[in-house]
């Protein structure tokens, strides 16, 4: 079964707000076996949600839209489903109540356009949506479905699951889709793809791999699509397992594993602890460790050392090595790493210096320029990459190179 999501407003084609919405959906459909067919963006304009919802209605069984359906003038979406389906508007008294109530409890007048929130069109099933004002609602027409929902995500995400899929799961026969996602890291996309090529190869034809790469990590996805979900999830497994046998040590984890949580994982495995010392990252990698639950057991401190002076005065690093190599080289990251792990009693630390641009790049020393050292008791491991060119860029990837160095180092 295939379905499109049309997500409407303004606000989203002029960069305003980012579409979450489409995303949320295409998860809960991709989960009960449902394949989106497109998704796509709309205006407030009435003619082009016409178009757009004709046009994916004829190839697609259900078609869910989220946005217009507030009070104002702006917010046309159910007039115009109203004269698609060809019916008029009525007034929805449970609806009108529930609003009433909610908008006194805010202490807000219950007035003609909160009042207009009542009103949907009769051949529509209404949504009873008890987070919000607006209502969602669910039209059929020709063996075919649409929804419309509000846009504000929270209440789109309320009547999706408690609304739209148990209607969706009674009214379509689906079978499922299955998705596993292994993530690797250490290894770039090509170089990943020719060690795991004889295994990709022996991989059955309803399994479909795909390789999604990022600066530090690599996800490898197995999708099968309506195929009887149980005995397929079994055969992924058997597949994944295989693979470890190939790559064990490229290996984070499944689905929403990170370099960060894999150490997260092996610093409370081992009893040991971390401190960070940070100049160009700006505090990005202890914000990474301590945004986990748990991390108070390992992560002692965060020293940003962002001034020369502070990497003196707070972290030790000797003024004549600053002079000498400058405060972007490899001595200065060692000396930052076994500084922070001195003055913190950590089994590790992490250190970066770098440029993060836009400017302050040399020919020598260009912007994304950033030293990496990992000191722990049996010494100091360090390395410069090149992140990017991007400041936004730089400081992500940097921060992700940091705490891959920190994963090989408790490897070892």
């Amino acid at each position: 079964m295939k379905a499109s999501i049309i997500t409407i407003g303004d606000e989203i084609l002029i960069g305003q707000i980012v579409d979450t919405n489409a995303a949320s959906i295409s998860r809960r459909l991709n989960a009960a076996g449902i394949t989106v067919a497109e998704r796509t963006s709309v205006g407030d304009d009435r003619e082009q949600i016409i178009r757009t919802l004709e046009r994916e209605l004829a190839q697609s069984e259900a078609v869910i839209l989220t946005g217009g359906l507030g009070p104002t003038k702006d917010d046309i979406t159910k007039k115009t489903l109203a004269e698609i389906f060809g019916s008029r508007m009525v007034r929805d008294e449970a609806v009108a109540d529930h609003v009433r109530t909610m908008l006194e409890k805010r202490g807000i007048a219950f007035n003609e356009l909160n009042q207009g929130q009542a009103m949907v069109p009769e051949c529509c099933t209404v949504l009873f949506n008890r987070h919000g004002t607006a209502p969602g609602m669910w039209f059929e027409r020709d063996g075919r479905v649409v929804v419309s929902l509000p846009g504000v995500p929270f209440e789109m995400e309320h009547l999706m699951e408690d609304e739209v899929m148990p209607r969706l799961r009674e009214r379509f026969s689906l079978r499922q889709i299955v998705h596993r996602t292994m993530i690797t890291s250490g290894l770039a996309e090509s170089m990943l793809a020719e060690r795991i090529a004889a295994w990709e190869e022996a991989l059955p034809e309803y399994l479909h791999l795909a390789y999604l790469p990022s600066p530090t990590v690599v996800r490898l996805r197995l999708s099968a699509y309506e195929v009887d979900g149980e005995s397929v999830g079994r055969e992924i497994e058997e597949r994944f397992e295989r693979l470890k046998e190939i790559i064990p040590q490229y290996i984070l984890g499944f689905e929403t594993a990170t370099l960060q949580s894999a150490v997260h994982d092996l610093l409370i495995s081992r009893g040991e602890t971390l401190a960070v010392a940070e100049s160009c990252t700006g505090g990005a990698i202890a914000s990474r460790f301590t945004a986990m639950a748990g991390a108070s057991a390992y992560f002692l401190c965060g020293v940003v050392s962002y001034s020369n002076e502070a990497k003196r005065d707070v972290l030790g690093v000797p003024a004549e090595l600053i002079e000498r190599h400058g405060a972007v080289s490899e001595q200065v990251a060692r000396s930052m790493a076994e500084g922070v792990r001195r003055i913190s009693g950590a089994d590790y630390g992490v250190a970066t210096t770098g440029i993060a641009g836009p400017t302050g790049g040399t020919a020598e020393k260009p912007v994304g320029t950033v030293w990496i050292a990992v000191a722990s008791e049996s010494g100091t491991a360090a390395v410069m990459k090149q992140s990017g060119t991007d400041r936004g860029q730089i400081i992500d990837r940097a921060s992700g190179y940091a705490i891959s160095l920190l994963r090989d180092t408790i490897g070892r």
